[in-house]
């Protein structure tokens, strides 16, 4: 898939350097649904105008948000997926928001969902000779095979061929990733973004024997972790599997759930001896992943996997899917892999660990150490520098993370 058929080139690069760069960012959901995806984008706007530029964000809204978004916030029109009843799915640019567009006069648009907003906002970009940015968060084409629906993955893949093929720059999490983009056929449009951790928040040292306690594990007992949305597409089902074969094999852990969302009715009663907190956020959601012992992660979609690495901070060693998201972060000995379907083995290597304190110990120290290479601004600052090279900005090798902040301290 992601094979380059459009016949659209890079747009024509703009050589000014010296105003203020302009980023219409699109995104299926901003701010109105805690996940990885709007994670790194307010982390990213909250980082380019940090740097001086202006953001103007166009996505759907709730009347019951998440939390306060970075930057200004377009509500475009938007309804409920059916089943999906938390999420929204925009129905492209009507005219009030393409005149709300044209007068911001972005230099260049940034789509992180290939949704019908998404599409309609490349299409307009072309029409304004503006040049555009693409960032994938997710598998989307794999989420097919969780309900009953894989007859339209095929239509799905060609989408996602188009829309990235459209595009300028593509911007993608990993390696593994830019090479199966490469080898497709867009070579030279495509671009690392990696994510970064909040490495105070998710720490070894919020482990608490009291929330142990409290949630019904013992000292010496293993709480296996599942963390994130409580959505089908991240493995739940894999995820209760592997937990009845550890019963099943004599093996005792203890299953905590951190995490919220349509799934939950059907985890209590699938797995009725997990631990199931909710959605947590702040301090107690570190001290919840911290007081785990080891990390099941079965989710085939990730394309980053935001929640590893927020795992892999707070010390916990990781037995994980074998994708390109895991592979890419678990390859310093800090994780176990298993191939995709293949619960023997995952069932194996939570075993495993789970009989051996001082190898979980070690590989929690590795995934500690190896998440320090994970930083935000690091990670946004791959953008900034995309950003200019595409518009023919100057030398963004000389580019630095104050220079901005200084400029306008010394205006003022």
């Amino acid at each position: 898939m992601y094979h380059n058929t459009a016949g659209f080139g890079p747009a024509a690069p703009v050589a000014d350097s010296g105003t203020p760069l302009r980023i219409a960012l699109f995104s299926g959901n901003y701010n109105y649904v805690r996940d990885g995806a709007n994670q790194a984008l307010n982390r990213l706007v909250e980082y380019l105008e940090r740097r001086g530029a202006a953001v103007r964000v166009y996505s759907p809204v709730s009347r019951t948000p998440a939390f306060v978004p970075q930057g200004t916030l377009v509500g475009v029109p938007s309804l409920s997926i059916p089943g999906r009843a938390e999420y929204r799915l925009g129905l492209g640019l009507p005219r009030s928001i393409r005149r709300d567009v044209r007068a911001f006069a972005p230099d260049l648009f940034h789509l992180s969902a290939p949704d019908w907003t998404g599409t309609a906002a490349q299409t307009f970009a072309r029409s304004l000779g503006v040049p555009v940015v693409a960032s994938l968060h997710t598998r989307f084409e794999k989420y097919a095979d969780f309900y009953g629906a894989r007859f339209v993955r095929p239509a799905m893949e060609r989408h996602l061929d188009r829309f990235y093929g459209r595009s300028d720059r593509v911007l993608v999490p990993t390696q593994a990733i830019a090479d199966e983009f490469e080898a497709a056929g867009l070579g030279g449009r495509i671009a690392i973004w990696g994510r970064g951790v909040d490495r105070v928040r998710f720490d070894p040292q919020r482990r608490s024997q009291a929330w142990r306690a409290r949630h019904g594990i013992p000292p010496d007992g293993v709480a296996l972790l599942f963390f994130g949305r409580l959505v089908r597409e991240k493995g739940l089902a894999d995820f209760a599997d592997v937990c009845d074969r550890l019963t099943a094999s004599g093996v005792k852990v203890h299953p905590v759930v951190v995490g919220e969302g349509p799934e939950r009715g059907w985890l209590a009663k699938r797995l009725p001896a997990a631990r199931l907190t909710g959605h947590l956020q702040g301090e107690a959601l570190g001290e919840a992943v911290a007081s785990a012992d080891i990390f099941l992660n079965p989710s085939i979609t990730e394309a980053f996997g935001n929640v590893t690495l927020e795992a892999m901070a707070s010390g916990l060693p990781s037995v994980s899917v074998d994708v390109a998201s895991a592979s890419a972060l678990l390859n310093n000995g800090s994780g176990l892999l298993y191939t995709p379907g293949d619960l023997d083995a995952a069932t194996a290597h939570v075993a495993r660990l789970a009989a051996f304190a001082e190898m979980r110990g070690r590989m929690g120290r590795r995934a500690r150490d190896a998440s320090a290479s994970y930083g935000w601004d690091r990670a946004s600052e791959q953008v900034w520098v995309q950003y200019h090279q595409l518009l023919g900005r100057g030398d963004v090798d000389a580019l630095d993370l104050e220079a901005a902040p200084r400029r306008r301290a010394a205006a003022s």
